[in-house]
């Protein structure tokens, strides 16, 4: 998982998009597509391959980032009986995409949609992401409709899954869908989110599982500029995440049944990173009791809060463990689960931005049907875990590098002057030969600002609230360095 995301509401800048532009062309990231790749996704989304199932009287909506228009899921809940039926519809990318054709073959190169702040880099052309294959509101759609019938306690009782004709009704961002449900003008479909979402987040915390609420950095127009911010997650978007958590747990478990399948795993965390970050805790006074689990401690946290905030960016580091694990004909891997979920699981719900899922709903369908995988999925699947290894490291990268390059253009004008802050993180082996013989080297967080940047210092106080001096601000290095004031 990522350690921070970011994103600019609003044009960039000429200067910014002229860094951005150089930083594209400095990691190497596929630009343009081929013009066979576009030939063919303008064909297929002429003619895609249309399934016999009719859902389109069901009134599905889509609840998404502003703007987004490349829409992976809608939903659409109802009450059944004492229990609810969530119907989750996935875009149907195997209805445009042909195995081993020029679209395939450009996929498994880019593996991943890359977002920049100026714009993303699309894992498909336009004309499917955000045309054709995108669930777009008022257009006909061929979609994965998953249907998982819950209890009144939110738990599992019966998964169907089928290729369906689905129409969207309704295109919702988060802070509308959440507005709706907090005023009380949302239909069923909609409001019934906030009581399965917090259903599901029960049944979370009861088998051990965590999900983290990172606040995502974002660089907002303000005064005719740029200022970087922190916007910690509305309660409708972690609801919503709930509904993708319950459809790759209900997935993972059709592949374990049917022995052949891909994973997300994760191994639980060493002692040491847990123990790291039990230090970081007591630096930034976070009150961790020793019987208190990690899981209970990071629930009762308030990413609004900057103490707080600082402490689940640090919590990410034990997510980078994370892999895909590939089985077959019946022979299970010795790690079936993934510790953050605490259940078996697997990503299916976002097959226009990320190539495994189109593999998983492949495997799911037939697991369903009792017929055997497609032989073009098979022939993919052993391949699958290095390519989505190898495209998350660039997607890390092109965040990190972000991340630098957008703090750097906007505090290159500030060098010399005085912050308020906190220590973060120090490094966690100082060298001997350093007069206090403590670190020197650690991580500050700027109250405002929103930016984290690198600290020199001796002694740096983990977790003290300090003032700092931006001493280098360098767009061309991506560099951001404080030292004490």
């Amino acid at each position: 998982m990522p350690r921070r995301h970011i994103r600019v509401t609003g044009a960039p800048g000429a200067a910014l998009r002229d860094a951005l532009d150089r930083l594209r062309t400095e990691l190497g990231v596929p630009l343009a597509f081929p013009l066979g790749v576009l030939t063919e996704a303008e064909r297929a989304a002429r003619a895609p391959a249309l399934p016999p199932y009719d859902a389109t009287d069901i009134p599905f909506l889509t609840v998404d980032p502003p703007g987004a228009t490349d829409l992976d899921q809608a939903l659409h809940l109802s009450r059944r009986g004492t229990g609810y039926r969530v119907r989750y519809a996935i875009a149907d990318v195997g209805a445009f995409v042909v195995p081993g054709g020029p679209v395939d073959e450009e996929a498994h190169r880019r593996v991943t949609t890359l977002y920049f702040p100026d714009g993303k880099l699309p894992l498909h052309p336009a004309v499917l992401s955000e045309g054709a294959a995108s669930l777009l509101p008022g257009r006909d759609r061929p979609a994965a409709l998953w249907t998982v019938d819950l209890d009144a306690d939110g738990r599992t009782l019966a998964v169907d899954l089928r290729r369906a004709l689905v129409r969207s009704r309704t295109r919702l961002d988060h802070a509308e869908a959440q507005r709706r449900i907090d005023d009380g003008t949302a239909e069923e479909p909609l409001g019934l989110l906030a009581t399965v979402g917090r259903l599901r987040e029960t049944l979370e915390a009861e088998r051990g599982g965590i999900s983290l609420q990172v606040p995502e950095q974002e660089i907002v127009e303000r005064n005719h500029g740029y200022e970087p911010t922190y916007r910690a997650q509305l309660p409708a978007e972690a609801w919503n995440a709930q509904l993708s958590l319950l459809t790759g747990m209900a997935a993972a478990d059709l592949m374990l049944a049917s022995g052949t399948g891909i994973l997300r795993t994760l191994p639980p965390a060493p002692d040491g990173a847990v123990g790291r970050l039990r230090r970081t805790a007591h630096a930034l006074r976070i009150d961790w009791p020793h019987h208190v689990s990690y899981a209970a401690l990071v629930r009762s946290l308030d990413p609004h809060r900057p103490a707080h905030a600082a402490f689940l960016q640090e919590c990410t580091t034990l997510l980078r463990g994370a892999g895909y694990t590939v089985f077959r004909d019946g022979r299970l891997p010795d790690i079936t689960t993934h510790s953050a979920v605490a259940a078996p699981y697997t990503h299916c719900t976002a097959p226009l931005r990320r190539l495994a899922d189109r593999y998983t709903t492949e495997l799911c369908l037939a697991a369903v049907a009792g017929e055997p995988p497609p032989e073009g999925v098979l022939a993919a699947l052993d391949a699958l875990p290095k390519e989505m290894a190898e495209g998350g490291r660039r997607a890390n990268a092109v965040e990190r590098a972000c991340v630098d390059l957008v703090e750097a253009a906007l505090l290159k004008d500030r060098v010399g002057e005085v912050f308020e802050g906190c220590v973060v993180d120090v490094e966690d082996h100082p060298p001997t030969h350093r007069p206090s013989g403590r670190p020197t080297t650690g991580t500050v967080q700027l109250e405002s600002p929103a930016v984290v940047g690198r600290l020199d210092g001796d002694p740096l106080p983990l977790g003290e609230r300090l003032r700092v001096r931006l001493t280098e601000a360098d767009p061309a290095r991506r560099a951001v360095r404080f030292a004490l004031a």
